[in-house]
């Protein structure tokens, strides 16, 4: 019997779907036909690909369009990819449809990439101080603790309830954390079961104060920048949005794309289906109505999806590097008033222990 690779279901990262569409744009430019160039990538590819490789080359032997093939492996592909490829077999320019998929994915994750390197450096920082924290907790101050039982004084008040809060940590470590655990499965549990949790927590993570301007600029260059290429591309804007929708990475984002279908359905123009749809502002800043109601109203909406798409990537980049310069210091200085803090409550009863000697 044979065994089964439990990702071989899995959806291909932007990495790997960036991967392919170069390969076969490279491929095609060489004057391959695409069955050939299909037939090379599996012999190139890891032999975790295979599989779908080889059934997407089964497919299209049989007469089926590219976009089909594409659609037909599970969800490894995003819907704007295979979307895209189906715009082109319109237009009988597939090397085109493969250039649009590799800047937009290039963009993509130059994104994330530029936002991970952002976080990095905080997040380290401070899982760091809470582990070290901890260990302060749970092994350093009950050595102090038992030091301070042979003093003849009382301790001073921050002392008491530093050796309090350790205590109550040390002989319940195992329940709280496993709490811990249960929460975050139970959180992780019920974000994958609860699409209203998941609604839930995109709209409040846009209220927060200076991550939520972030992630609605990332949100918004996304949308942007994914309807300006499918239009680009030639889709309809009643498709295009619907496209957008599927392959949005933010419900907030998603759900505003299926307002604006609705509104242009109902015969409202554009401009007026961008306010209904986003009526608090909450994704959609003045300046982007504006342009995209110019734009809708001037023929050049693509166009301009994809200005607005360029200038939010570049707000974005130049706050999260603002933001990073900004947080170093300010995580520097947090770390040492913890620890310092820590070190001068233990520390306090040797030093009044000085003074009456």
């Amino acid at each position: 019997m044979a065994l089964i690779n439990p990702f071989s279901n899995r959806s291909l990262s932007k990495t790997e779907q960036l991967h392919f569409s170069q390969q076969l744009l490279a491929l095609l430019h060489a004057g391959l036909p695409l069955l050939n160039c299909i037939r090379l990538i599996i012999q190139s590819a890891p032999k975790s690909r295979h599989s779908w490789l080889e059934n997407l080359h089964a497919l299209l032997q049989k007469g089926n369009s590219f976009s089909h093939c594409l659609s037909a492996q599970g969800g490894k592909f995003s819907p704007e990819f295979y979307n895209l490829i189906r715009v082109s077999e319109r237009s009988g320019d597939l090397a085109l449809a493969l250039r649009t998929i590799s800047e937009q994915l290039e963009a993509q994750i130059e994104l994330r990439r530029k936002v991970l390197q952002s976080l990095t450096y905080p997040v380290i920082t401070l899982s760091t101080s809470f582990l070290l924290v901890l260990v302060m907790m749970v092994w350093v101050v009950p050595v102090f603790k038992d030091v301070f039982s042979h003093f003849q004084a009382e301790l001073p008040t921050p002392t008491k309830a530093l050796i309090a809060i350790s205590s109550a940590i040390q002989s319940n470590f195992i329940e709280l954390l496993s709490l811990c655990f249960l929460g975050l499965g139970g959180f992780i549990y019920s974000w994958i079961r609860f699409i209203s949790l998941q609604k839930c927590c995109d709209k409040l993570i846009l209220c927060l104060p200076l991550v939520g301007n972030l992630v609605r600029l990332a949100t918004l260059n996304h949308w942007c920048r994914t309807l300006g290429h499918l239009l680009e591309a030639g889709l309809p804007l009643p498709d295009a949005l619907r496209v957008t929708a599927q392959s949005s990475n933010n419900w907030v984002s998603h759900d505003m794309s299926a307002e604006i279908f609705k509104h242009l359905t109902r015969g409202w123009p554009l401009g007026e289906a961008l306010k209904r749809a986003d009526p608090h502002s909450m994704l959609l800043d003045i300046e982007t109505l504006l342009l995209l109601h110019i734009g809708a109203e001037g023929g050049s909406l693509s166009e301009m999806l994809n200005k607005r798409a360029h200038t939010l990537g570049s707000q974005l980049s130049g706050q999260l590097h603002t933001l990073s310069q900004s947080l170093e210091p300010l995580l520097i200085l947090l770390v040492g008033i913890i620890i310092g803090s820590l070190v001068i409550i233990l520390y306090l009863p040797i030093f009044n222990l000085g003074q009456i000697i």
